[in-house]
């Protein structure tokens, strides 16, 4: 079996030299084809390459400009279409792959291979001045057992005639854009599965933590949530993806809740109307801080759940970029 692998990197190089070596390591002694496709320009040089990497700059060198959208999809569909290959394993550029899992994933597609896509147990590891520590053991809650799921996200081992045919990622979509690929293969009756191994170790700065939320909203990643709902309105699935975002809706709910009460309170003078406006925050902000035995990690969740309700305001009414998603899978140069 022929593999193709992209790594797809924007601004991402603090751990893109382990998430390189690891996928050499898995994949040693197999038929595989990788492409490093990089958005914008590095302070770093890239890390070693065996002859089986090709690296794309997909920006202007004059200008730093990147020639795509700033998106997970565009990105991955620019290397999708590059890198060739039966079965295309796609890699975040923070993520260290386990061999055993490649080894499990690869049996897997040989032996069903009408599967659309194959994935695993995510581990969160953190990374900051005090060294090294585990997060969640399981990010996504997959568990440790094979089992049909609704999307894969960090790493996806994807059929490439699958991939074709629902037209993969949406280049359009700043975030959310796995969920909405999943729920595309699932009405083709296509499966996804994860396998009950660890899929490999996804390491990042530490979180939750405040500065992650400047950083949503500053790279865009709030955003897809709302893009995607303007995208299905009136179409199926919209209500699938509503529902998704349910906890951003309940929390613009309980704002505007607030806002009223506090309106009513400026309009009337009424004591009682202010005290609603003080104590509606509360309500969510006294129990999270009570689950999560931290004040801090409830307000945390409180403003987690606020930015990306605002963020899903702002990708719902704004217009979607017209760049077209990429079809098709053909070896192409960037």
């Amino acid at each position: 079996m022929k593999l193709g692998v992209v790594v797809s990197c924007y601004r991402q190089e603090r751990f893109l030299a382990t998430t390189v070596a690891g996928i050499e390591r898995a994949l040693e002694g197999r038929d595989w084809q990788g492409v490093l496709e990089f958005a914008a320009p590095s302070d770093q040089p890239p890390p070693p390459l065996s002859a089986r990497w090709r690296v794309l700059a997909s920006y202007d060198p004059a200008t730093g400009r990147p020639r795509r959208l700033l998106t997970p999809g565009a990105g991955r569909m620019l290397g999708f279409e590059a890198c060739g290959g039966d079965w295309v394993l796609f890699v975040d550029s923070d993520v260290e792959l386990d061999a055993e899992w490649v080894s499990a994933a690869i049996e897997t597609a040989s032996r069903e291979p009408e599967l659309a896509g194959i994935g695993g147990r995510v581990e969160e590891w953190f990374v900051d001045g005090g060294g090294e520590r585990p997060g969640k053991p399981d990010l996504y809650g997959t568990g440790d057992r094979d089992q049909a799921v609704g999307y894969l996200a960090n790493v996806a081992f994807y059929r490439r005639g699958a991939l074709v045919a629902v037209g993969g990622y949406d280049v359009r979509l700043n975030s959310d854009e796995d969920f909405e690929l999943g729920m595309r293969i699932g009405w083709l009756g296509l499966e996804l599965r994860v396998l009950g191994l660890r899929v490999g170790r996804h390491w990042s700065a530490p979180r939750p933590s405040f500065p992650e939320l400047a950083r949503r909203w500053r790279t865009g990643l709030c955003f897809g949530q709302g893009q995607v709902l303007r995208l299905y309105w009136g179409r199926r699935g919209f209500g699938t993806l509503l529902r998704r975002q349910w906890l951003y809706v309940a929390t613009l709910g309980l704002w505007s809740l607030d806002l009223a009460a506090l309106a009513g309170w400026l309009a009337t003078g009424e004591p009682r109307a202010l005290g609603i406006g003080l104590l509606l925050p509360l309500v969510v902000l006294v129990p999270m801080s009570l689950r999560k035995r931290s004040v801090r990690l409830g307000l945390h969740s409180l403003l987690a759940w606020t930015l990306n309700g605002l963020g899903m305001l702002a990708g719902l009414f704004r217009p979607l970029p017209a760049a077209p998603a990429p079809r098709g899978g053909g070896e192409a140069a960037c």
